[in-house]
């Protein structure tokens, strides 16, 4: 995810501090379950960066299909306390991590119905998840008016994939992949207390390991009110080739399952407490899905930006 955690003032520079018209913006970009991308095209100034730490969640019951109907399954429940940096290496190239250093997948007891006896019991299991490692490169002059970047990430199976007597619990999902993408976007005044910015990214992920590859794409809208508060909406989509070989049903189940396919709205806040540390708070849920959990998912965070 996605979860993908900030928006960076950069929409202009220079040309914008003349003019007033246009001025840069941090926001958190908040992750959705198995993914997280940086959001947008503005990159970190060299020797700047943003932090966070956060804790996401999804509790789920009911999943999407393969046929994208919805059907039960026994209550299970991933929570990821994760880093999320960014630093700039130059003023065009910055590098960016997401290490959630502690996730847990659980399911509760399947309990009969009828006579009210466990008939099987509840599991969880405590590991460290999959991280991603990128880098984002400026394709045009920090400052442009319309700024566009691209990106490798590299998705490292640190995760656990087979927990449980089963082998159904993950906290990943054991394939290393790699994504190219491009954002573009801009930032624009709306009053004297006002900013905002759109953006949007597609980018296609070759996953290994049997999985099926995937295109990825996204849109973005963010409104700042006194450069404290930033509310932010996005649709984020997922489609994937069905090419692969890995079982789509197998863990059909879980959030790491393969050919799973979205389309997810998601709302954030984010408010600067000063003017380096802020607070943000975020949901997000599905139009549709296959093979993927049918719950919405949640996620807080402190967050330091340096610029």
């Amino acid at each position: 995810s996605s979860q993908k955690m900030r928006k960076h003032n950069t929409a202009h520079s220079g040309d914008c501090q003349r003019n007033a018209a246009q001025l840069f913006f941090l926001i958190l970009l908040c992750s959705l379950s198995h993914a997280t991308y940086a959001g947008g095209p503005w990159t970190q100034r060299q020797g700047k960066g943003y932090f966070k730490l956060s804790q996401w969640w999804i509790v789920f019951n009911q999943h999407y299909t393969d046929a994208g109907r919805i059907d039960p399954n026994t209550t299970t429940g991933v929570f990821n306390t994760s880093l999320y940096a960014e630093y700039g290496l130059t003023d065009r190239l910055t590098g960016l991590l997401y290490f959630p250093f502690f996730s847990r997948n659980y399911m509760n007891n399947i309990v009969s119905a009828t006579t009210g006896e466990t008939i099987t019991e509840g599991e969880a299991i405590n590991a460290l998840g999959d991280t991603d490692v990128s880098l984002k490169y400026a394709l045009n002059k920090p400052g442009s008016k319309v700024p566009v970047a691209a990106s490798l990430l590299l998705g490292l199976p640190l995760g656990k994939t087979n927990g449980g007597a089963a082998g159904n619990l993950q906290t990943g999902d054991g394939e290393f992949n790699q994504m190219i993408q491009l954002d573009a976007g801009t930032g624009f005044t709306l009053s004297e207390t006002k900013s905002a910015y759109v953006s949007a990214y597609a980018g296609f992920n070759n996953r290994t390991n049997g999985f099926s590859d995937e295109v990825r794409y996204g849109l973005e809208a963010g409104l700042g009110i006194q450069k404290k508060l930033w509310l932010i909406a996005r649709l984020i989509g997922v489609e994937s080739l069905k090419n692969g070989e890995t079982a789509a049903t197998a863990t059909s189940t879980s959030i790491f399952a393969n050919n799973t396919e979205y389309t997810s709205y998601s709302a954030e806040a984010a408010y600067y407490v000063t003017r380096k540390v802020g607070v943000s708070a975020s949901f997000a849920s599905a139009f549709r899905g296959e093979i993927i959990a049918a719950s919405p998912s949640y996620s807080v965070g402190v967050f330091f930006d340096m610029q």
